[in-house]
């Protein structure tokens, strides 16, 4: 286990927690123009879409790939646009990967 990407991931929170925070910290943030609160209501489910993208689709030694793990984040996508909610996606996606190694398939 390497732990190579824990600075990465401090740097992220650190840079998308004031457009997550805002909401909390400004009065009156509700009266923002639709266009600005879409944007970040959206920010969050961008850089886990960027991130996940990067880890599923790039490897190492063979550049872009297409496994379980990017067959398992295609159906979380659409199980998020189905039913608006991201935890039966992230569930159906991490069981569907679980079920693929403990079967020995990848």
């Amino acid at each position: 286990m390497t732990v190579d990407l824990v600075g990465l991931a401090v740097l992220m929170a650190a840079v998308t927690y004031p457009s997550r925070a805002l909401p909390l910290l400004v009065p009156g943030f509700e009266r923002l123009p639709a266009p600005a609160l879409t944007y970040l209501r959206l920010v969050g489910p961008a850089m886990l879409a960027a991130l996940a993208a990067v880890s599923v689709l790039l490897d190492e030694e063979a550049g872009i790939t297409f496994g379980i793990e990017a067959v398992a984040v295609l159906l979380c996508v659409g199980i998020v646009a189905w039913r608006r909610s991201l935890l039966p996606g992230l569930i159906v996606a991490v069981g569907l990967v679980a079920l693929a190694r403990a079967a020995g398939l990848v």
